[in-house]
């Protein structure tokens, strides 16, 4: 005597159960698309209606026809559980503090690719001046000193004399820490 396929999925039968989700795996995501409007969810519902249906094999009454509604009756309620337990997530992720929005790191690297690429020219172009020309270039263009402050910061006598310290109107003692490099 041969077994309903309900016998034999009461019984544990795994065969009979693969036989059992290919049968009926497109109506019961048919059926989850129905009540969730998603793919992803009508997705998860499928899987967590065999699981379902796997555990509570032992449930099965030996008699009847097909076991779709059996399968159908159990992706409904996971439907619910599964709507249920995205409204409580959404719910706290309403309540978390709003996250702070992460600005596009792309503009600002392409930024400091290019500053890379112009600093290495100037540096190229700098090469080309004497020392002296450097420093007063780093001290009066690039950290914002007038003449005066750059004379001092040099070590020279007269503001006039930055520019080619020492040059016409005064002459450069040389600051010690400069003396100490040379």
């Amino acid at each position: 005597m041969e077994l309903s396929q309900r016998a034999r999925v009461r019984a544990g039968d795994h065969d009979e159960f693969g036989v059992l989700f290919s049968e009926h795996a497109r109506a019961v995501y048919n059926h989850a698309f129905r009540l969730t409007g998603n793919w992803s969810a009508a997705e998860e519902v499928v899987s967590l209606t065999f699981l379902e249906a796997w555990r509570l094999r032992g449930t099965v009454r030996p008699d009847g026809g097909s076991l779709l509604p059996w399968l159908l009756g159990i992706a409904l309620n996971v439907a619910r559980n599964v709507s249920r337990a995205a409204r409580r997530q959404q719910a706290a992720m309403n309540r978390l503090p709003k996250a702070p929005d992460v600005p596009d790191f792309a503009d600002d690297l392409a930024g400091r690719i290019d500053d890379a690429e112009r600093l290495e020219k100037i540096h190229a172009a700098l090469s080309t001046l004497r020392r002296t020309e450097r420093d007063v270039l780093a001290l009066c263009v690039w950290s914002g000193l007038n003449y005066a402050e750059a004379a001092e910061a040099l070590g020279c006598r007269s503001a006039r004399s930055a520019p080619g310290c020492p040059g016409p109107g005064g002459s450069c003692s040389g600051n010690p820490a400069r003396r100490a490099n040379r």
